[in-house]
This record gives C-alpha cells, sequence and structure tokens, in this order.
C-alpha cells in the first residue's frame, strides 16, 4: 500500500490485536457455536439471500462453516488481512468509510453470543465481497453517470470471489484483486505523490500574468520560475529571468499537457500552470476508476486499439506497448456529436469506401439545402431503396424530414467523407475509424469536430500496422487495392479488440503524469459521482 501515515499504521495495527483476539474471551464456547451449531449462520445466510444468492450457496456447500470467524491462525489472518485492506481502501481511491473496518472491530470485540458471532461472520463476508468487486470493477456504474459511456462494470461472481480468498493467501488476495496493469499501478503512485505535494502546501501562488516568454523578467516570471520549480520541471535556481531552462521546462510542461509546443507560457499554458493539485488529483482519482472499468476478466487483447478521446490520439498496443500512434479526431463537443465510449472489435477494413450518409446528417443538413436546390450536395449520390441513382431533376420540395424516402452515399474518391479507407468494428453506434480529406484540422490541440466517428491522421500506416501479422509485404497490399480505386473489403485475420475510452489523466513508462482537457466534461459528472458515493481527497496525509 502506497501509506507512510502513523496513524493510519497504528489503526491497522489496532484493527489486527483486536481481530487477533477475536475469540479470546470465549474460544471453546466460540467454537462449539461456530462448528457444531449451525443454526445462528442459517439465520444470518437467510437474511443476506436477497442481497447475494451466491453468498448462501458458499456457505450451504461448505457446512455452515465459518470462513472469518473460526479460531487459528488462518482465520485470525484472513481477518487481519481483510480489516487492513478496508483501513485502506481510500489509497484506491474507494470510499474507506462504506466497508467502516472500525465498526466491524468494534462489533467483534463485543460479541458474546452465537447469534452475534454468526453476523459479524456474514458481515466480514458483504465487506470483503463489496471491496473486491469496488476495487476490481470500480464503484460507479459508467452508463448511469454518463449516457455515453456504454459500458458496465466487469463484476466478478461472488462465489468466484468467496473461493479466491479461502483457497488462497489473504493478503496476496486481496492485493491482486486491484487491476494489475502497469497504469493503475503508475495512478495509484501519482495520487501518492499529489497527496503528498497538498499536504506540504502544493505548487505555491498561481502566475498572475497574461502571457510571459523569452527574455522577460519581473514578479511574473518568478513566480513562474517557482512554480515550475515545485512542480519539479526545473531545477531549483535564482534567475530572474524569462532563460533558456524556463523556456525548456514550459515546453516539457506544453508537452505534458497536450499543448502547443512553443515555449511560451499563453493564457493555455499559464491555465493549466495554475491549476490546483487538488484538481489533477480528482483526474487521477477518476482516471483509476476508469481502469478498474476496463478491467476485464480476459484482458485488453494482447493486441489491441486505444483511442483516448480526450487526448485526440490513437494507437496500436502489442503484448503492453505502443507500437503505433497517430492523431485523431473525435466527436464535436456538442451533446448530439460526442463520441460514445465502448469497446468492440475490429474485423476488417474497407479500401476505396463509399460514404453511406447517416440519416441524421441528411434530414438536418442536406435535404433543407436540397428542398431549395436540388443539386446542391451533387457530389452525393440520392439512392432509392432498390440502389439506384434517383434523378434529381424532379426536385425534393415535397419531402420533410419525416417523409424524404431516400438514402444518401458518396462514391470512392479523394473527396470522400471518409477517405481512402475505413476500420471496421461492427456496433449498433456506427462508429468506426476512418481516413479524411480534412487534414488541416490535425494541427489542432483539440480536435473535436466529428460528427462521432474516429479520424485518423495516418490511416494507411495504420492499415500497414493492423495487415502487418497476415501479409508479407503489407505496404504492397494495400496500395495494389487502393490503386485500383475499386471499394474492397479486406477482412483481419486475427480480429483487434478495440477500446474507445476518455482519459483526462494517464501515465507513461517514463516521464510526466499526462494531463488533458475535459473536453466533455465526462470527468467531472465522474467526480461528483464518486465524491456522492464518500470517495474524498485525503488533505494533509504527510
Amino acid at each position: 500500500m502506497f501509506n507512510s501515515s502513523v496513524t493510519t499504521r497504528w489503526r491497522h495495527a489496532r484493527n489486527a490485536a483486536v481481530a487477533a483476539a477475536f475469540l479470546a474471551a470465549s474460544p471453546a464456547a466460540a467454537q462449539q457455536d461456530l462448528s457444531l451449531n449451525v443454526t445462528p449462520f442459517m439465520q444470518a445466510v437467510a437474511e443476506g439471500l436477497d442481497s447475494d444468492p451466491a453468498i448462501a450457496a458458499f456457505y450451504r456447500d461448505r457446512d455452515f462453516a465459518p470462513l472469518w470467524t473460526g479460531a487459528g491462525e488462518t482465520h485470525g489472518a484472513r481477518r487481519a488481512a481483510l480489516l487492513e485492506a478496508l483501513s485502506s481502501a481510500d489509497a484506491h481511491g474507494l470510499p474507506a468509510r462504506a466497508y467502516d473496518a472500525n465498526a466491524l472491530v468494534g462489533r467483534m470485540a463485543a460479541a458474546r453470543s452465537a447469534e452475534e458471532r454468526a453476523s459479524i461472520e456474514m458481515a466480514l463476508t458483504e465487506a470483503y465481497l463489496r471491496y473486491a468487486r469496488d476495487v476490481q470493477s470500480g464503484i460507479l456504474d459508467p452508463n448511469a453517470v454518463v449516457s455515453a459511456i456504454k459500458r458496465e462494470r466487469p463484476i466478478r461472481d461472488a462465489d468466484a470471489l468467496l473461493e479466491r480468498i479461502e483457497a488462497g493467501d489473504a493478503r496476496r488476495v486481496l492485493r491482486e484483486l486491484a487491476p494489475g496493469s502497469n497504469e493503475y499501478t503508475r495512478l495509484m503512485r501519482a495520487k501518492m505523490m499529489l497527496e503528498r505535494t497538498i499536504a506540504h502546501g502544493g505548487w505555491g501562488a498561481p502566475v498572475q500574468a497574461r502571457t510571459l516568454e523569452s527574455g522577460d523578467s519581473g514578479d511574473a516570471v518568478v513566480a513562474l520560475r517557482d512554480r515550475l520549480v515545485a512542480m519539479e520541471y526545473l531545477n531549483p535556481h535564482l534567475g530572474t529571468s524569462y532563460d533558456a531552462r524556463m523556456e525548456a521546462a514550459v515546453r516539457q510542461f506544453q508537452q505534458d499537457h497536450g499543448l502547443e509546443v512553443d515555449g511560451v507560457a499563453g493564457p493555455g499554458t499559464l491555465g493549466a500552470l495554475n491549476t490546483p493539485p487538488e484538481e489533477r488529483l480528482k483526474s487521477v482519482i477518476v482516471a483509476m476508476e476508469r481502469e478498474r472499468w476496463l478491467n476485464l476478466p480476459g484482458g485488453r487483447g494482447d493486441r489491441h486499439v486505444l483511442v483516448n478521446l480526450a487526448d485526440f490520439h490513437a494507437q496500436i498496443i502489442d503484448d503492453g506497448k505502443t507500437t503505433f500512434r497517430t492523431r485523431s479526431v473525435v466527436g464535436h463537443q456538442d451533446r448530439d456529436r460526442q463520441s460514445p465510449e465502448f469497446s468492440d472489435v475490429m474485423e476488417h477494413m474497407v479500401i476505396n469506401p463509399y460514404w453511406y450518409v447517416p440519416r441524421s446528417i441528411i434530414v438536418d443538413e442536406y435535404l433543407p439545402d436540397m428542398r431549395r436546390n436540388p443539386y446542391a450536395h451533387s457530389h452525393i449520390d440520392v439512392i432509392d431503396s432498390s440502389g439506384r441513382v434517383v434523378n434529381r431533376g424532379r426536385g425534393f420540395g415535397r419531402y420533410n424530414a419525416q417523409t424524404f424516402p431516400f438514402s444518401m452515399r458518396q462514391q470512392p474518391g479523394p473527396e470522400n467523407a471518409l477517405g481512402t479507407v475505413k476500420f471496421m468494428f461492427p456496433n449498433r453506434y456506427n462508429i468506426y475509424l476512418h481516413d479524411t480529406p480534412a487534414k488541416s484540422l490535425f494541427s489542432r490541440n483539440t480536435r473535436a469536430f466529428s460528427h462521432g466517428c474516429i479520424r485518423l491522421q495516418d490511416p494507411h500506416e495504420f492499415a500497414y500496422a493492423l495487415l502487418a501479422p497476415q501479409e508479407e509485404n503489407p505496404q504492397r497490399f494495400f496500395q495494389s487495392i487502393l490503386q485500383a480505386g475499386r471499394n474492397t473489403t479486406v477482412p483481419l485475420e486475427q480480429n483487434v479488440p478495440v477500446h474507445l475510452d476518455y482519459r483526462t489523466a494517464f501515465t507513461q513508462a517514463k516521464g510526466n503524469v499526462q494531463y488533458r482537457d475535459d473536453v466533455y466534461g465526462r470527468d467531472a459528472m465522474i467526480w461528483r459521482a464518486l465524491a456522492d458515493a464518500g470517495v474524498a481527497l485525503r488533505i494533509g496525509q504527510g
């Protein structure tokens, strides 16, 4: 655990000591009650049936023998390990008070009757299951918090969790419940470091300026120097001018925050610099919750595609390492155009694709123009239900959004809205990755312009990487189809999982934590939901 607090260590020791002495008042009677007289356990199990029938089945299958409250070292170690994990839940950004280890300790110390001990047995089981599910899969229902997150928590079955804690070393089992990804480990470390920074006063006073650049001097430059030093972007020194050292530090800061890297501390850079550590801590805690949502039982795939909507990048990851990365354009901030978050499997790519115009675009954007001028948007064919091109000369004035009976399709070619290739992971949201003729948008830092699909800056190189496992020369293979100009579907022999995610805080193997703007406002909503569930910033932890 990443917790050096003396108070917390004392609390762990106290809980373990009380847990070890749980049966000390009357060990013989407790052993007889809990091993031979099963009626209290039956009653406690019956009371828990409505919450989780798997608990009842687990105890029934083991003849109602206790999992936590028996005599002996095994049960004592299991109790102590659970209480320590519950007490340390806030290290994972979980609401420690929801598990209330101190209340459990108090009940254990006060228990005398078999009924009370049986009730505590069930309370410990329920606390374990809640903690296990929370630390493995998250505490929030993603879609209930943000409707555009089309995910369900990957919750494990109660019987598997109970069998695991019964059969294994309890301390190790509890430690391994959390996601095992390097990202989660690094986020926990970032959380600890931010808490330490906050406990020691933060990063100092904000920088009061509009723009600072090379050659400037004065109080604002000194404040910028001190803040960069506190954030460990700059080694301590007494210089008072915006020199080459400061410019290099600003450039690195800009890169870590997805800003234009120009070495000038303008309004955007200063806004990010002046963001307090408490806000960054919230982003990290939200990222930990999101990492739990992607803690899938079967993993994310040895090879998978990850799109971070907040970072405007798509990447191919092989065995935990990024092997390809490209800029992306994602859905616009307007609520009905934002890209959703979900996971699916890429099955094929289409070279020289048609673009079938979404119905919403047809009736909202194209039809009003075509009612006035039937030849508007003439680069796109109007298609009837038989697939035939409609004669535009008849006009469209008699149709409205409800009665327009046609679809619209753009032919393959250099001006096609999907560019030269699209990558398909069939899903109910009609979202895919694709090329685009609008290349200029990739030069911007904030790239939220599409109707929801993901545009790639380097789609050909992306295709080569995907085809590499099945083609000896993927570039030649791809280009031969492209140059032929025919609409061609190319199956992927190895389907590739695709995860559309959204992280305003994420880490890298080396270097600083990366932070991005909350362009859709989703992480703010998640933080509010976490706070409502009892998650709190650990302020004042040294």
